[in-house]
């Protein structure tokens, strides 16, 4: 089957991606970036979403609620692996953005609350950590994830995967709302690659197999996974970044893994 899973750039200047609940066929998790050129600005209201902007790469000038945030960003290439300067927007209100150099900004969107005032959410608070054993270590830079209550809904997250390793592995689903033994999120992969010219590989797949597609993803393509299990590999060669951005019906991260590969995990657990 084709599910249209890998979504690639829709040009290289301005808003190149923009997956919403409605495009993407499903019911939480939205995903824009923008290229942005000195000078450039943008401003976007966010309705009944909260939204987190992730200053992927370059610095800008942002505003959220009506309140001046300055000068934001300071990671030049994404692959520095330097904690990224975020910004937590509330639903019900706007933000705006001027790129200073050029920049690279993820819109990262779910249903608002009202819980949270607009705030920084990074780089104080984000420390980048190893995760896996051998050929499945990969580094994690928590942006919002569960242990941090800073957003009603969004659960954001970067991972670097050096080259010839394996991550989102062993393979694991959340894609039940049975809380506490799995939660139901949908979720987005951008991805990059270094050097830019590569390419990783995603799967995405359910254990009955009425969906299973693998692809080929290049540096600036989103992934939509909205069931199933989805790990990823990168190349010998190649490093993988990617943004994660979740939501569901509750802001808990709870999967299980394929049960033909758990033994992978239960053997790096001992």
């Amino acid at each position: 089957m084709n599910a249209n899973l890998l979504r690639k750039p829709m040009g290289t200047t301005g808003k190149v991606h923009d997956i919403t609940p409605e495009s993407a066929n499903w019911g939480y998790v939205g995903f824009g970036l923008y290229h942005l050129k000195p000078g450039d600005k943008v401003a976007e209201a966010t309705g009944d979403r909260e939204v987190i902007l992730v200053i992927v790469e370059g610095k800008a000038m942002l505003t959220a609620a009506d309140v001046d945030f300055g000068e934001m960003g300071d990671r030049l290439n994404v692959f520095d692996r330097t904690p990224p300067h975020c910004l937590y927007v509330p639903n019900g209100s706007n933000w705006t953005a001027r790129a200073t150099t050029d920049c690279v900004l993820a819109v990262c969107s779910a249903p608002g609350k009202g819980g949270h005032k607009a705030q920084r959410l990074g780089p104080q608070g984000i420390e980048l950590t190893p995760r896996g054993k051998g050929q499945n270590t990969r580094y994690i830079n928590n942006i919002a994830m569960e242990g941090r209550n800073v957003a009603d809904s969004l659960l954001v997250t970067e991972v670097f995967t050096p080259s010839g390793n394996w991550s989102s592995y062993p393979s694991h689903r959340h894609d039940e709302d049975d809380f506490p033994r799995m939660t139901y999120l949908e979720e987005t992969y951008y991805h990059r690659l270094d050097p830019a010219q590569g390419f990783a590989v995603q799967r995405v797949y359910t254990e009955d197999g009425s969906l299973d597609e693998t692809m080929a993803v290049k540096d600036g393509d989103v992934v939509l996974v909205p069931k199933g299990h989805h790990p990823c590999g990168a190349p010998y060669g190649y490093n993988l970044y990617y943004l994660n951005v979740m939501a569901g019906p509750r802001r808990n991260w709870r999967f299980e893994n394929d049960p033909d590969h758990d033994w992978i995990a239960q053997r790096d657990a001992d």
